[in-house]
């Protein structure tokens, strides 16, 4: 097959980018804020690293460049935070927001309209389904849950009080990633029969740290939520708790989702695997607290054949220069690598490259593929129509659930059957019991939303 003409992509970008620019969805009759014009007020759940700043892709930092959007609320359980992030949140949009440690108390409050979620892992599908029950719209974080069935009451949520829940999938408000869908979907590839996801990212050792007394301004209780009871334990709180199991959903949950996401968004996969096989371990932590794999990879199967693949390493890897992390599509003309800021075609039997795009020749560089998430979404708030909305809650319920999948094949030791009607294994009682989770009271999910 002939490799495509590089302005030829380039003019079809530079189109799909404008009409993406340039849409505004319609406001709906029954919007509350009923001019587009109207102040949405947002509060942010969780904002040591992702919910602030961090590196500019944070939650706060983003929706302060959205015109008529107010940050009223920041929360956090960690109230050291506080006197520190108050203050510059305050240069950043002209306005003092209110601190809160409890996310119960964001509920409560009438004016707030949406709230975004970047707290723990363990934590999301609770708050989501709290705030859907509360009349707030949401965004929330990937992953989207602890386990499967939180995934399902997260779906169940939205659409029965009708909220707008966009998921922290940013991949999919890409025009990088959408240009090359759309590439796929005129048959470059020919039959898509492969897609294989990877993270390489080096984690430092946490090693071993004795328990310890609740720091003042931690509220550990509230922090834990859910989450079996433990003593206080540095290794268990700021970002550490990613490597413990009450807490984490491994790094399959942390990154992974990202590149499986993509896959399944190319590919059109809109059910859940058949078969699902996962190996892996923890590798050179001896006396580590660590008690997550650092290394994984699995094979998730469909019905109709097709097979993705995702591994992740946390350990040393040598990429001779080159892509640490991204996601393969292997189809019977070739195949594309893929990520969300660009994308590289290896046409024929020759294997020789086809065009590539960067993120700057197709994304205008005012604006970041972060502020084009966080803006589907308030678009999505105003016009109050889910289905306009870039990453879904359905979705993200989808992506992370294969990555529970993979966890579960790995905890269980053997590859498993899965029925993606029910939703429940095959004849396998004891694959089962990970697909929910037993609840510390009060923090119980609500059965039914």
């Amino acid at each position: 097959m002939e490799s495509l003409d590089r302005r030829d992509f380039l003019k079809k970008s530079a189109a799909c980018t404008a009409g993406m620019m340039a849409s505004a969805p319609a406001i709906a009759k029954n919007l509350a804020r009923s001019s587009p014009n109207e102040t949405i007020n947002v509060a942010v759940a969780g904002i040591r690293s992702r919910g602030f700043i961090y590196n500019g892709g944070g939650h706060c930092v983003n929706l302060a460049k959205i015109p008529n959007v107010r940050i009223v609320a920041v929360c956090d359980v960690d109230e050291r935070l506080f006197p520190d992030i108050a203050p510059q949140l305050e240069k950043m949009t002209g306005q003092k927001p209110r601190t809160e440690v409890d996310f119960r108390r964001l509920l409560d409050d009438k004016d707030i309209h949406a709230i975004s979620i970047a707290t723990p892992d363990h934590w999301h599908a609770l708050q989501t389904v709290w705030a859907c029950q509360a009349g707030k719209d949401v965004y929330v974080e990937k992953p989207i849950s602890y386990t499967v069935d939180e995934g399902r009451k997260m779906v169940q949520a939205a659409r029965k009080y009708g909220r707008i829940v966009q998921v922290g999938t940013q991949s999919r408000s890409s025009p990088v990633v959408h240009e090359a869908i759309k590439l796929i979907r005129q048959g470059v590839l020919g039959e898509i029969y492969m897609g294989k996801s990877y993270v390489y990212r080096y984690r430092e050792d946490i090693g071993h740290k004795p328990n310890g007394p609740i720091p003042e301004g931690v509220h550990w209780d509230l922090f834990l939520g859910p989450a079996p009871y433990r003593p206080f334990n540095e290794n268990r709180f700021h970002y550490q708790w990613h490597w413990v199991w009450d807490t984490s959903t491994t790094e399959f949950g942390n990154n992974g989702t990202h590149g499986i996401d993509r896959i399944r968004l190319a590919m059109d996969k809109r059910v859940h695997p058949e078969k699902i096989h996962c190996a892996g371990n923890l590798y050179n932590r001896r006396g580590s607290d660590q008690e997550v794999p650092n290394f994984q990879m699995a094979t998730f199967e469909y019905g109709d054949g097709t097979i993705l693949e995702t591994e992740v390493r946390c350990l040393d890897t040598n990429d001779e220069g080159g892509e640490r992390e991204g996601s393969l599509l292997y189809g019977t003309e070739g195949w594309m690598y893929l990520n969300y800021s660009h994308f590289k075609t290896y046409l024929g039997r020759e294997g020789a490259p086809g065009p590539s795009l960067t993120l700057k020749e197709v994304q205008p560089p005012v604006d970041t593929l972060e502020k084009l998430h966080f803006g589907n979404w308030i678009d999505c708030i105003r016009s109050r129509k889910w289905q306009d909305l870039n990453a879904d809650i359905l979705e993200g319920h989808l992506s992370t659930a294969m990555m529970h999948l993979g966890n579960i094949s790995y905890r269980t030791g053997r590859k498993l059957h899965f029925n993606p009607s029910s939703e429940k294994f095959v004849n396998d009682e004891d694959a089962d019991t990970y697909l929910t989770r037993n609840y510390r009271p009060p923090y119980v999910m609500p059965d039914p939303v």
